[in-house]
C-alpha cells in the first residue's frame, strides 16, 4: 500500500500549504514521482481523493507524472533502471552503481480558490 500513503502524504502537504496561504478549497495538484520502483499513479490519485475526504482538498484533482530513475553500473558502465531500490546491475552483477537524477516526490503546482 506504497501508494496510499503517498496519497496521504500529498493530502496532508497540499492542505498544510494551502490553508497557510489563506486558501478556502484545493481545485488542482499537480506534481511527479521520480522512483527506481513501479509506482501505479492512478492507484496514488486514487488514495489521494479517498484521503482528501472531509478537507478542503476534497473534490481535487491529482495529476501526477512518474518517472523511472536509471543507474550507472560503477564497474562495467552497464544503464540499467534498478527494481525497487536494489543496485544490481543486470549485467555484470555488481551492486556499486550511481542512481542518475533525484528519486522522490514533488509537488509543482496547487490550483486553490
Amino acid at each position: 500500500m506504497h501508494e496510499s500513503s503517498l496519497g496521504r502524504d500529498i493530502v496532508r502537504a497540499v492542505v498544510e500549504k494551502a490553508q497557510s496561504a489563506g486558501a478556502k478549497r484545493i481545485r488542482l495538484v499537480r506534481g511527479f514521482v521520480a522512483e527506481t520502483e513501479w509506482l501505479n499513479p492512478d492507484a496514488i490519485a486514487f488514495h489521494f481523493t479517498a484521503h482528501a475526504l472531509g478537507t478542503i482538498a476534497e473534490g481535487a484533482r491529482l495529476e501526477l507524472t512518474t518517472s523511472w530513475l536509471e543507474a550507472d553500473c560503477s564497474q562495467c558502465a552497464e544503464r540499467y533502471k534498478p527494481d525497487h531500490h536494489v543496485l544490481l546491475c543486470p549485467h555484470c552483477g555488481s551492486t556499486d552503481a550511481k542512481v542518475l537524477g533525484e528519486p522522490g516526490l514533488r509537488i509543482e503546482s496547487i490550483d486553490v480558490e
